[in-house]
């Protein structure tokens, strides 16, 4: 106590979240997460890791390794680059968003002769690109591509992307953040290497924890690298033998960050992954279908773009931050700002887990029509709702019942 000062119970606002992520929490992870602790080498707690291990197994559609990595996405992401390469050795990095560029950053620190294919942001990027850098670079041994790039909205063929880095004879790994649970994804059938994603987007868990995906492929490659990896705390072999049959000590696991995801994937799988992702793709629609009614543009093409998130063109004259600001302040209904090439000229609406049900695009189209004239750019009242719903009587949302 400071002076007398008494600190009382944290409260926060409640907020409609339609932003890139983290989306909302269901009342039953939460339930989840404020269980007991046990410790983390307790056989009960074992009991939780086994169960939840095969759970995100059915999550990735794998039958090799899956577990979770204790940090957020971009711990899941570091694991990959310092465990699947050495200093030194070429690793190819296709960037086409923000969080490709983090790719490069990462592993440039680490030391390794980083070869970025930069393309077209707010397109889906052309495998012969990749192909072309291999054949220019044959001794790659890791390829890397995001799934799904949140900042551009994109979605990538990495299945293509895994082929031809076998081919070469080189790893491949992906992010699969904004598309795990939320899209197709298929681990084993697509031949991929090693996949990570978070907890906080289409899984609807808290952010803190990251799901991946291991091959046997990969970690044969990283129990025999010459050197270790030089993060002892991001080491996958290591973190996979904790979450393996003999549970060998390693790290704290943060105990109710798994209780969280162990109910969130439980959830998911409830609803089952097809039902889900249908869900994902109908609301998307129908939330397109109202933004065309308003006349806004969605730079990303139709045939490129993620139905989780989506990037909306600011009209001219339209300011980012105090249209967010008042969708905030007035509406409480949170949306994402442009980030890298696309700061300040989009707004990115996220459509994820939770937070992906028709009462939520109703309330975004419902809030837009009322604030954009107030900028200037005027609109048909009533239109963009009556789009959305003409859309979902075509295609329905199923039911989100868990």
């Amino acid at each position: 106590m400071n002076n007398g000062q008494r600190y009382e119970p944290l409260t926060v606002p409640k907020r409609v979240i339609l932003g890139p992520g983290p989306s909302s929490a269901n009342p039953r992870v939460l339930r989840a997460m404020s269980l007991p602790i046990v410790g983390y080498l307790d056989p009960a707690f074992f009991e939780i890791l086994d169960e939840l291990s095969g759970m995100l197994g059915e999550i990735f559609k794998t039958n090799q390794r899956a577990f979770a990595v204790a940090g957020a996405g971009s711990a899941g992401m570091e694991a990959g680059l310092v465990s699947l390469a050495s200093p030194g050795d070429t690793v190819i990095v296709c960037s086409y968003g923000y969080f490709c560029e983090r790719q490069i950053i990462m592993a440039e620190r680490i030391g390794f002769n980083v070869v970025p294919l930069r393309t077209e942001w707010g397109r889906s990027m052309d495998p012969k690109v990749l192909a072309d850098a291999l054949d220019e670079h044959p001794d790659t041994q890791l390829v890397v591509g995001i799934h799904a790039e949140t900042s551009a909205g994109t979605s990538h063929p990495i299945a293509e992307f895994a082929r031809l880095a076998h081919k070469a004879g080189a790893l491949f790994m992906t992010d699969v953040v904004t598309s795990l649970a939320g899209c197709e994804l298929k681990f084993d059938e697509w031949d991929l290497d090693y996949a990570y994603a978070g907890s906080q987007k289409c899984l609807a868990a808290p952010p803190g924890i990251s799901p991946v995906a291991l091959s046997e492929r990969a970690l044969e490659y990283i129990r025999n690298r010459p050197k270790p990896p030089s993060s002892w705390y991001l080491d996958l072999s290591l973190i996979a033998d904790y979450w393996g049959s003999d549970h060998v000590a390693h790290h704290t696991a943060p105990v109710s960050m798994i209780y969280g995801l162990r109910e969130a994937v439980g959830m998911a799988l409830n609803e089952t992954l097809e039902t889900r992702w249908e869900r994902h793709e109908a609301n998307a629609a129908a939330l397109r279908s109202g933004l065309e009614a308003l006349n806004l543009e969605m730079p990303v093409p139709e045939s490129d773009r993620l139905d989780q998130l989506t990037v909306v063109k600011l009209p001219e004259g339209v300011d980012d931050i105090k249209l967010r600001n008042q969708l905030l302040n007035e509406y409480s209904i949170e949306v994402g700002r442009g980030l890298g090439k696309f700061a300040g000229d989009v707004v990115r609406v996220g459509l994820m887990g939770e937070s992906c049900v028709p009462a939520n695009v109703f309330a975004l189209l419902n809030a837009l029509e009322k604030v954009l004239p107030e900028h200037g750019f005027e609109v048909a009242n009533g239109a963009a709702m009556a789009a959305a719903s003409s859309q979902l009587a075509m295609k329905p949302s199923p039911i989100y019942s868990v």
